[in-house]
């Protein structure tokens, strides 16, 4: 725990400080109050994440006067500085999903507000209530029994079936996608965005980049998908620690190929038996005794939506995801390389792509490519 009781939340970092006065100025008429302490939380590598803990004044029945003491914990996001790819690290659009969602989709926080004026600290931002409960990060952080860690994994699933089965214009997020296509513009995207930020010490990843573009599928369908789905991302009752009470980080959320959210899902996921170096990188506990493997990850996503596949089909999806999750840290390591951000946890993220790579081919291999 740090200092405010919050896990993860630490002091805030130079380079990422803003505007204290002025965000306490323009929350006055959401949530009036004093912002009494600001911290920033660690665990993210894309968009910046502070806690804001809001001192409020409450009434007493018998007098009916003021008093300090309430204190409400907020979250406010922005983006990062430095170069960023187009589209990326939009506010106003992560603001918006979450709110559209909340009357459908009961795991998104309250949404307190979106301010789109950059005079405000430099930047866009949207501030958010704080959902009280426990987040994995590299380890569980709990002390459960395999049999109860199982039951938390498969819970996490069936909240991406969920999602998967949200009705998009229910939400009014129909047009949040661009129609049929998606595998294919994803896989041109992503190839584009791997261009502009490779540096000189990654793989150079063309016989992978070559497979995807040759052996990409047609959409399975289309439906909400989240996109950066992680045990990180999900927060977990605090009376209940296998139950999800909310999903965070709906920064690239949109609508597309159901496969594709789940190659993402499975492209984080080290378990136990992966080998040494795998594991350096992992960023969440996939490897905790009684977690799913990726096979049965996948098998299990299956079995709850009626879909069919073989291990030759499953491999693009899951080299895909591998593939993007590369173009993510690179895109990260280089505002590092370049010098747009001194965060020394971004220093190695070059060797990820090595990491990812050999993980990438080797699947390739198994399908006789």
């Amino acid at each position: 725990m740090s200092g405010s009781g919050v896990a993860g939340a630490q002091e805030v970092r130079e380079e990422d400080a803003f505007d204290v006065p002025a965000v306490e100025a323009w929350l006055q008429e959401k949530v009036p109050g004093r912002i009494a302490e600001v911290r920033q939380f660690s665990g993210g590598a894309s968009n910046l994440t502070y806690l804001l803990r809001v001192e409020q004044e409450v009434s007493t029945p018998s007098t009916g006067s003021g008093t300090k003491g309430a204190k409400r914990d907020l979250i406010l996001r922005r983006p990062p500085g430095g170069t960023k790819a187009k589209g990326a690290h939009d506010m106003g659009r992560e603001h918006r999903i979450q709110e559209s969602l909340a009357p459908v989709f009961p795991y998104v926080p309250t949404m307190v507000g979106y301010c789109g004026d950059p005079s405000v600290i430099g930047s866009e931002f949207y501030v958010m209530d704080r959902v009280a409960g426990h987040i994995p990060r590299r380890e569980l952080g709990l002390d459960l029994p395999p049999e109860q860690v199982r039951e938390l994994c498969t819970n996490v699933l069936d909240l991406l079936v969920a999602l998967h089965s949200v009705d998009p214009a229910e939400a009014g997020l129909e047009s949040l996608g661009k129609g049929e296509g998606y595998v294919a513009r994803q896989v041109g995207g992503w190839i584009a965005r791997f261009g502009k930020v490779k540096t000189w010490n990654v793989p150079s990843w063309g016989r992978v980049m070559r497979w995807l573009d040759e052996t990409q599928p047609a959409d399975v369908g289309t439906c909400l998908i989240h996109n950066d789905f992680r045990l990180d991302n999900v927060v977990f009752d605090p009376d209940d620690p296998t139950k999800p009470v909310a999903l965070l980080d709906w920064e690239m959320a949109t609508l597309g190929d159901p496969l594709m959210d789940l190659g993402s899902v499975v492209s984080y996921w080290v378990e136990a038996g992966d080998a040494a170096l795998y594991q350096r990188f992992r960023m969440q506990p996939s490897n905790a005794p009684g977690m799913l493997t990726r096979k049965e990850v996948v098998d299990y996503y299956c079995s709850r939506t009626g879909l069919e596949l073989t291990d030759e089909q499953w491999a693009f999806y899951e080299v895909f995801g591998l593939f993007r999750l590369a173009v993510i840290l690179q895109q990260i390591y280089y505002r590092y390389h370049h010098k747009q951000t001194t965060n020394p946890k971004f220093k190695n993220y070059w060797l990820g792509s090595h990491v990812l790579h050999r993980r990438a081919r080797a699947l390739m291999r198994q399908v006789g490519q």
